[in-house]
């Protein structure tokens, strides 16, 4: 369980290509490596839940499955970008973001951003079936960012993201046509499931 309250940017600092397919990612940083970071660990990469398996003094790598590399933009990420990283919440800490899964539920493309007073306003374009999820203020999580929805209209949406958002998180490279990660809000989720029973 994650929060989508980013703790700290990582580089990607290197991909193995595994004979299957998969890939062992490599991610420098810092602070979440303390305390303890340990194997086995759940991390949120880009909020995809993945497994710590290999730990260094300045560095942790996970293997991403087929499965993650198809339904993440993680497989498109080049040694040298930026990764949000968050470790798994604490069941005594505060919860400062929305409930997060990291249960990636599709990926989204950047479809503009412009400046909205001190703030980036963003557009995204999501698959058609997925817009039942997303309501006007409401929550959303992008590449591990818990943030609000402003706007929908149609198969698309907007976020604004704040300045302090930016300094803290990866948004500060996103760019035009961009493909991001996607998780809706899971109490919509759950909600549907229940009115199908």
């Amino acid at each position: 369980m994650f929060t989508g309250i980013v703790e700290e940017i990582g580089t990607l600092s290197k991909i193995e290509n595994i004979n299957s397919g998969e890939k062992l990612i490599t991610i420098k940083c810092k602070k979440i490596l303390k305390p303890k970071l340990k194997l086995g660990d759940s991390i949120s990469i880009n909020g995809t839940c993945l497994t710590v398996t290999k730990l260094g003094k300045t560095f942790f790598s996970i293997l991403t499955s087929l499965e993650t590399l198809s339904k993440t933009n993680l497989g498109e990420r080049k040694v040298g970008d930026i990764i949000n990283l968050e470790r798994a919440m604490k069941a005594n800490s505060r919860f400062g973001g929305h409930i997060v899964s990291g249960h990636i539920d599709s990926i989204g493309e950047i479809l503009s951003a412009k400046k909205s007073g001190k703030s980036t306003e963003y557009w995204f374009k999501i698959k058609s079936k997925y817009k039942k999820y997303l309501i006007d203020k409401g929550s959303i999580c992008i590449d591990g960012i818990s943030l609000t929805v402003n706007e929908v209209k149609k198969n698309t949406f907007s976020v604004n993201i704040i300045p302090h958002t930016d300094s803290e998180t990866n948004s500060k490279a996103w760019k035009r046509n961009q493909k991001v990660n996607l998780e809706f809000d899971q109490v919509a989720k759950y909600l549907e499931r229940l009115v199908k029973s």
